[in-house]
């Protein structure tokens, strides 16, 4: 049956194991940006080519977390995550020894199937490793502080890597970090697999939901290009609704389906998905204009860049361990709500900073901005996990990842719209129009604040501020079991 291990020193080390895995995982994303010059030089590649190398990635991750997530499930989430970092070991090693755009792009898709495969299985250990409550609101406000290091570290990383070794170390970083996960991973991780549960596959589920979720960010990704009115951007929306629809028609039938929809009836389940599909637009949106408007605005370089998000970073990690800390005694609605208005507030700022920029105000809007994403975040995912079984803990992460990740290509893809819209209608010289363009795009992602702190105040619980039940029996519980 489904092993979940209290052992207070060891489910430490298990987060620490695992921590490093998904660390690597971020690390990853980020330090690619910066190496695209070079590898643009080395390899010839040029437009859309270069584009590739980050948008396989993102399809293959987006559209099969899911359902690795429901395989971890049913198949054991230590067999999953294993065969997950041996593939990244091996696709990692592909990226670095890429001699042609082809090779790289197909090496880097691979990489987003073991991201996809990794992810979903390494929280979903979390969560049975941790009781619910106060400990396990402790590991996830650490689990959402190793994301927001890794992106930064990321940014600073990759450029210093690819100077010194080659853009090729970039991906090869990997190969010995995974190479000593696996070796300690099994005997540090349990399997978790019901021994007496079915392992049937729903594949025609699979056949239906994956394509739409690879087809739905595809076509977020390519909005800024193609316009939402294109017959392209409607063509494969229509298709994406279809194969949805048509997913939810297998589901209901399937005797083992891919997606048991009695998980869906929690509205704390719903909150913290719809909360981590609005941050992940937020976070994304702001961070893809952030990045336009330094280089194009303020005309800062990469390492500039990555030096003044450490601000952001370090606030986004104290956002999220101060809000594990009091979510069971504020409540998750309020410190939900506090996330989203910092979130906004940070957007707010940085539409008034300057063309010429300000030695104080990006800073503050940075900082004002991780402290809310780290709030906004943590709270998120305790609410998307609350109540789970550990039977069912492999899909509920899945679910919680495709949330974040479809948000964070949906919020990329309006604010760049917005920005691209803004910056034609404005009948100005061309640098104050660029800017008015960023600026509006900084609105865009104060709207989708906007939005969360709806669904905070909304979907988790009373707005009176009181613990919400299941997290103050939760927290009960973990305090019995200390």
């Amino acid at each position: 049956m489904t092993v979940s291990d209290h052992s207070q020193p060891r489910r430490w080390r298990v987060l620490t194991l695992l921590g490093a895995a998904f660390f690597m995982t971020i690390v990853d994303g980020t330090s690619l940006l910066t190496a695209l010059p070079a590898i643009e030089h080395d390899l010839r590649l040029h437009g859309p080519a270069i584009q590739w190398t980050v948008t396989a990635y993102a399809l293959a991750f987006s559209g099969l977390l899911l359902l690795c997530g429901r395989a971890a499930d049913l198949l054991g989430r230590r067999r999953v995550f294993l065969a997950g970092m041996v593939l990244r070991v091996l696709a990692s090693l592909g990226c670095g020894l890429a001699s042609s755009p082809e090779v790289l792009v197909a090496t880097r898709a691979l990489q987003g199937v073991s991201a996809a495969i990794i992810a979903p299985a390494a929280l979903s250990m979390v969560i049975n490793t941790f009781p619910e409550g106060v400990e396990r609101n402790k590991a996830l406000g650490i689990w959402g502080g190793l994301g927001g290091v890794g992106a930064t570290a990321g940014l600073l990383l990759g450029g210093i890597i690819t100077n010194t070794f080659g853009w090729q170390w970039v991906f090869w970083v990997n190969v010995p970090v995974g190479t000593v996960v696996l070796l300690l991973a099994p005997a540090m991780l349990r399997e978790s697999r019901d021994r007496e549960r079915s392992r049937s596959f729903d594949i025609a589920g699979a056949l239906t939901i994956a394509p739409a979720l690879v087809l739905l960010v595809y076509v977020v990704t390519r909005v800024p290009t193609a316009g939402w009115a294109s017959a392209q951007t409607s063509g494969l929306l229509a298709a994406v609704v279809v194969l949805v629809w048509l997913f939810v028609l297998i589901e209901k039938r399937s005797v083992a389906p891919l997606v048991l929809f009695r998980v869906l009836r929690s509205r704390m389940l719903i909150g913290g998905n719809l909360l981590l599909l609005i941050a992940g637009m937020a976070v994304d949106g702001m961070l893809i204009t952030l990045t336009s408007f330094v280089q194009e605005v303020l005309g800062w370089s990469a390492a500039r860049f990555g030096l003044t998000a450490v601000v952001m970073t370090m606030a986004a990690v104290a956002g999220a361990l101060l809000s594990q800390r009091v979510v069971t005694t504020l409540g998750l609605a309020r410190v939900a709500a506090a996330g989203t208005v910092l979130l906004g507030c940070g957007c707010l700022l940085l539409t008034r900073v300057p063309a010429g920029g300000s030695m104080w105000l990006l800073p503050t809007a940075l900082f004002v901005f991780g402290a809310g994403m780290g709030a906004a975040t943590v709270c998120a995912q305790i609410a998307a996990l609350t109540g789970v079984t550990d039977n069912d803990s492999g899909l509920t992460a899945g679910l919680a990842d495709t949330s974040f990740a479809v948000g964070t290509a949906l919020g990329a893809a309006i604010c760049a719209s917005v920005a691209s819209a803004r910056t034609f209608a404005a009948a100005r010289p061309p640098s104050l129009a660029l800017t008015a363009g960023q600026q509006a795009a900084f609105e865009a992602a104060g709207v989708f604040a906007a939005l969360g702190l709806i669904i905070a105040l909304t979907l988790f619980g009373k707005r009176s501020g009181r613990a919400h039940p299941d997290l103050a029996d939760a927290a009960a519980r973990s305090s019995n079991l200390e």
